[in-house]
């Protein structure tokens, strides 16, 4: 992939999956705003990314408000010129059960993700307007917002409305040749590494180099960080421009397209549902076989 000329800001990308992100499109060409609340962070990957012959300049803020967002934007603006391609990827998690998760628990994950998305997509779609040759945004999904997943109604809530968003953006921009699409990473992160399955193999990896093995790569679609990155290349790219309001799931060796919610089942009755007929006719006919929830625990 060429991404020469292009610009994009990747947010929470001083370590993990966006500095990741970060790397792969520096590679490619791409001039990038590197974003982290941890200046040091911020600025090893700046370092890191320069040192390797790319371009990128930091821009320390927390996601979330719309003043943040348009820090970001000014940066790129400023700096580079323009902005094609906005990565929203920061993060934070606080996980707990539904009946232990308090207001601030569940704010604070809200207001990085969710908002923090929707305020970077708005800011983005419209210096991307303004300038009209299109761009790309790129949101981060999770298993966790398409299955849900236990301890994390802040996280899963704000994921899935993450994926709901895209499919609006998608609508919204495609006449400004501006395409949405979330990105659904499986790979060893500082969450994953707090999975027992998935831990030892983390660790190995991180203390001796040891490759993981096909039951991850393949079998759990498990790999690392490096692994999703080309994903964000490919669609920071002119390559990607007939992709749009699509949820794309990555990790190890699988590639995968995640469905969008719809009707699977469907009956009638004549006059309308009585609460006794949905009763009689649940067992039969759309409750025969009713959806799986929650994410498949590894098999390892």
């Amino acid at each position: 992939m060429d991404l020469t000329d292009k610009v994009a800001v990747v947010t929470g990308s001083g370590r993990g999956l966006g500095l990741a992100y970060a790397q792969s499109l520096a590679a490619a060409g791409a001039a990038v705003v590197v974003n982290d609340v941890d200046p040091e962070a911020a600025a090893a990957a700046v370092k890191q990314i320069t040192e390797a012959g790319g371009r990128a300049v930091a821009e320390v803020v927390p996601v979330g408000t719309a003043e943040a967002a348009g820090a970001l934007v000014a940066r790129a603006v400023d700096t580079f010129g323009r902005l094609d391609v906005m990565v929203t990827n920061a993060g934070v998690l606080r996980d707990k059960v539904l009946w232990k998760m308090t207001d601030d628990d569940f704010d604070t994950v809200v207001q990085v993700h969710l908002r923090g998305t929707f305020t970077c997509g708005r800011a983005a779609a419209v210096r991307m307007r303004e300038q009209g040759e299109g761009g790309r945004i790129i949101v981060a999904g999770s298993p966790a917002g398409q299955r849900g997943n236990f301890g994390q109604t802040n996280y899963a809530a704000a994921k899935a409305g993450i994926a709901a968003m895209v499919r609006t953006w998608a609508m919204e921009l495609a006449r400004a040749g501006i395409t949405a699409n979330a990105v659904i990473p499986v790979a060893a992160t500082a969450m994953t590494k707090t999975i027992p399955a998935f831990a030892p193999h983390i660790e190995a990896l991180e203390e001796h180099g040891t490759p993981f093995p096909d039951a991850l790569r393949k079998g759990e679609g498990f790999g690392t960080a490096e692994d999703v990155a080309g994903l964000v290349t490919f669609l920071a790219s002119d390559a990607s421009a007939g992709v749009n309001g699509q949820c794309i799931g990555i990790g190890g060796d699988r590639l995968a397209l995640w469905s969008h919610p719809q009707e699977i089942s469907v009956a009638y009755a004549e006059g309308g549902w009585s609460a006794d007929a949905i009763a009689d006719a649940w067992p039969v006919s759309v409750g025969r076989v009713p959806e799986t929830f929650g994410i498949p625990a590894p098999r390892l």
